[in-house]
């Protein structure tokens, strides 16, 4: 029979806590999958703490409290949870999380429970229907980040941002050692559950925002910048090679003093392995942290194919420019083509280049 933990990450909880407490033990067909309830209490002001103290003096059989002496954000909190089952549950199946503010009702875990039941291998996550009455910055927040899950790993998934998850025991053991401490480590557990061969399955749950999702603990500006981070490295990278590309390109041709497709194609030439050097290494270490084998080689083959094509396609599309003496049109042209090239070329990166060794839990 399959046992799960629930863990519950807080920063400063109300009574919604204590009732959703409450009603998972009131909850008579989860008693025997239930065999934890863990709450991480991440670092709370001290006028929240009674909240935590009525809990730790109420008769719940099976409930640990863990305490951060300051916030060290919800990824954080997930972490240590981990940990802690780890270290003293080890046999559990799956470990499923909520959030404290009352936005996920026992009902909807539940239900996510019992899809769990069915695929214990798969991260069950309880995905909510979006309409015109949710919040701007959710919605808004929901579609950027599920276009860019699919854009990163070509899955589709209707709700990145959702706290309601059933995670394979294995699988949030592997979490631990993960990067991310707030809002960013929830969305990199759906990029990287496709290296681990964890299958994502949905399951619908109600949406809930009370007073307007004004309990949140998101920061707008600070974790939309964290959870895009991946994909903000790659632009960088290929921003600042992209700002060697053209600065260089336009000072040879600038030296040449003519744009036939010969002065063009030398010009691309060298600034190209000039910039390739900066791509390569910044993507290598800093976008796809080592990932992939015989990389160097495989990035190498990608850059002779990719300068000539921006050489070639430059020339070609230079030539249906107004004819100038200068050389406005020429670099135009290598800009609207690189871009091109550009998108074209991360997805050859991602795939084949500096694709993940899938690792089995």
């Amino acid at each position: 029979m399959l046992k799960v933990g629930i863990l519950i990450p807080a920063l400063n909880p109300d009574d919604k806590l204590i009732k959703l407490v409450e009603n998972i033990y009131a909850k008579k067909n989860l008693k025997n999958l239930i065999q934890e309830l863990i709450i991480v209490n991440d670092g709370s002001d001290p006028q929240h703490h009674k909240i935590f103290e009525q809990l730790s003096e109420s008769d719940y059989p099976n409930l640990t409290i863990l305490n951060h002496d300051h916030n060290r954000g919800k990824g954080a909190a997930l972490k240590t949870g981990f940990k802690y089952i780890k270290n003293n549950f080890p046999a559990l199946t799956g470990v499923a999380t909520l959030d404290s503010d009352g936005q996920h009702t026992v009902e909807a875990l539940s239900s996510c429970l019992d899809k769990f039941i069915l695929n214990p291998s798969s991260l069950v996550i309880g995905v909510r229907h979006f309409t015109n009455s949710i919040p701007f910055r959710s919605q808004f927040g929901n579609v950027l980040t599920s276009n860019l899950v699919k854009l990163l790993t070509h899955q589709n998934i209707s709700d990145t941002q959702t706290g309601l998850r059933v995670i394979p025991i294995q699988y949030a053991f592997e979490l631990i050692d993960s990067p991310g401490d707030r809002f960013e480590f929830e969305f990199d557990m759906l990029l990287q559950a496709k290296k681990y061969d964890i299958i994502v399955v949905e399951q619908p749950i109600p949406t809930v925002y009370i007073d307007g999702n004004s309990s949140s603990h998101f920061r707008v500006i600070r974790d939309s910048i964290s959870i895009y981070a991946r994909f903000l490295k790659f632009a960088a990278s290929g921003f600042i090679s992209f700002i060697v590309d053209i600065a260089l390109f336009y000072l040879v041709l600038f030296v040449i003093g003519n744009h036939v497709l010969n002065s063009i194609l030398i010009a691309t030439i060298v600034l190209r392995i000039l910039s390739s050097v900066v791509n390569y290494s910044i993507n290598h270490r800093v976008v796809f942290n080592h990932a992939g084998q015989r990389t160097f080689l495989k990035y190498g083959c990608l850059f002779v194919v990719q300068m000539f094509a921006s050489g070639f396609f430059t020339n070609a599309l230079t030539t249906l420019f107004p004819a100038t003496n200068g050389q406005l049109m020429p670099t135009l042209a290598k800009m609207i083509v690189d871009f091109i090239l550009f998108v074209i070329s991360y997805q050859i990166q991602r795939d084949l280049i500096f694709k993940e060794v899938p690792r089995h839990v």
